[in-house]
């Protein structure tokens, strides 16, 4: 049976939005194991825009649903119009933009608050104990997602792993190449470029990841 997974990108380039090799990864792995997959993203105003060659900050102002068309090769829909029934699992990529777009992680810390529209649909797919994957990032914001003692791995950010502590996460550290499974919540994260040296490193993780997600979908055939 075919799973239909949905994925949230934040944006085009990683200082700014979606990871873009993160993002790929996901999409081709989803690919490769015969998923159908949607991409949606906020029809929001990004944070700022970096220039990626010099990593300065510009004058620009870009849209992040508009951006995220560029990964997703024009394929991509404003998340409002995402409903949980329609899919079996959930699966955001990092990248800066998931700290700046999807939510206010960066500037705020510990005392984030995650983007209206994406939170409702991430909450809504914890609600219905659907997959979940969170990469790189991403997982920064599952305690806002699923409140205290969510299960989930950065890597070893000292910094980022203690502010998703403050906000009630259990942090497991992790190899850049594995993953960490909150079997409860049927959450499933990954490191990736938060320590992959190379897009190989990174793909390990979450080739893995979304073997795993996908495998808790079957589960629910049974």
């Amino acid at each position: 049976m075919t799973k239909k997974v949905a994925v949230i990108l934040s944006g085009c380039g990683v200082y700014d939005g979606a990871e873009i090799h993160e993002s790929v990864i996901t999409l081709l792995r989803l690919d490769q194991r015969g998923a159908q997959v949607q991409c949606f993203a906020p029809n929001v105003e990004q944070m700022h825009v970096i220039n990626h060659l010099t990593g300065e900050q510009t004058q620009e102002k870009r849209n992040v649903l508009v951006e995220s068309a560029r990964i997703a090769r024009g394929q991509v829909k404003d998340v409002q119009e995402a409903k949980v029934e329609d899919f079996d699992a959930l699966i955001v990529p990092g990248g800066f933009g998931a700290a700046k777009n999807l939510s206010d992680f960066a500037g705020k810390g510990a005392d984030c608050t995650v983007q209206a529209d994406v939170l409702r649909l991430a909450e809504g797919f914890a609600a219905a104990n659907k997959p979940v994957g969170l990469i790189c990032i991403s997982p920064a914001l599952a305690a806002k997602i699923y409140g205290p003692g969510v299960v989930c791995t950065i890597g070893n950010d000292a910094d980022t792993s203690d502010a998703m502590t403050k906000m009630g996460a259990t942090h497991e550290e992790c190899d850049v190449h594995d993953i960490v499974e909150d079997t409860q919540r049927r959450l499933v994260s990954t490191p990736a470029y938060m320590l992959a040296e190379n897009i190989s490193d990174a793909a390990g993780g979450i080739y893995k990841l979304v073997d795993r997600i996908l495998e808790l979908t079957h589960e629910d055939d049974q």
